[in-house]
């Protein structure tokens, strides 16, 4: 069996199980190296959006493409032979209508081999997911900070304080009776984090949200610490790698203008005429 053609161990039904009982692990991975490592250790690999800010240097998800999702969620995809892969709906792709929804989704599904997808929305994208899992595409929603709507939220806020609560618990509900197997919750007050875990049938995913919820999600290259400028606050380094590697081309470079690499373990010797006996 080719590696692209693997399926999961993980599936959607596992995950909609752990409701309420040992806490779901998932990181998002862009990569096939990184998702050989997250393998073992996650319940589920979530190829985001993110992709577009994290490695294409795009200052917002706005401008990820679905050829973008569909390159990194295949080298994703061949690294995984146990986590559940989910990926990413990019903005245009499934607002429109459950139909366009419907297509987009099952060319990501079928051009990477993701088990799931992920899409942004509340009580308005309903609809939508009950389509899209009455036609067998397993649906994980997003509600609170919602990134693809960050012109009309104002930026990346948290959501849900006060009287706006309501409406982020509200749209947990609605996606949840829509049929969606887990519902990742985005920068949201602790309290509600609780009070919508508490009150859907489904996983809930935190990122910024609660220690309470039935799950956790970040973006690897923040808690492996890549960037050294950039630190949200509900993101804890694990690692500083991005340290540890600007040190090593630092290195590099003044090894190479220093001619001391490469020295001569490193390079090959000419090919000498064995001795005649």
């Amino acid at each position: 069996m080719s590696a692209t053609s693997q399926t999961s161990v993980i599936t959607a039904s596992d995950i909609l199980a752990q409701k309420g009982k040992a806490p779901i692990v998932s990181l998002t991975a862009y990569t096939t190296p990184m998702a050989q490592m997250m393998d073992q250790h996650c319940d589920f690999v979530l190829v985001g959006d993110s992709v577009g800010m994290v490695l294409h240097g795009l200052s917002s998800t706005l401008g990820v493409t679905m050829e973008m999702m569909i390159l990194h969620g295949a080298a994703v995809a061949r690294g995984l032979s146990r986590a559940m892969l989910v990926i990413d709906m990019p903005f245009g792709s499934y607002e429109e209508s459950p139909d366009q929804a419907f297509r987009n989704a099952a060319r990501l599904m079928r051009e990477t081999n993701a088990a799931a997808v992920k899409l942004e929305g509340g009580v308005e994208m309903a609809a939508t997911i009950r389509f899209l899992v009455a036609r067998g595409i397993p649906v994980m929603a997003h509600v609170g900070l919602t990134p693809q709507s960050i012109n009309t939220l104002g930026g990346y806020k948290v959501q849900g304080r006060d009287a706006a609560g309501a409406a982020v618990l509200a749209g947990a509900q609605a996606v949840a009776e829509a049929g969606a197997f887990a519902v990742v919750l985005e920068k949201v007050p602790q309290s509600l984090a609780d009070e919508i875990t508490a009150a859907v049938a489904i996983p809930t995913i935190g990122i910024g949200a609660s220690a309470g919820c039935d799950g956790q999600v970040l973006v690897v290259d923040d808690m492996l610490g890549l960037f050294t400028a950039f630190k949200p606050k509900f993101v804890k380094r694990y690692g500083t790698l991005g340290v540890d590697a600007e040190a090593a081309i630092a290195a590099y470079a003044a090894e190479v203008r220093a001619r001391a690499f490469p020295a001569a373990e490193h390079v090959f010797a000419d090919q000498t005429t064995p001795a005649k006996g």
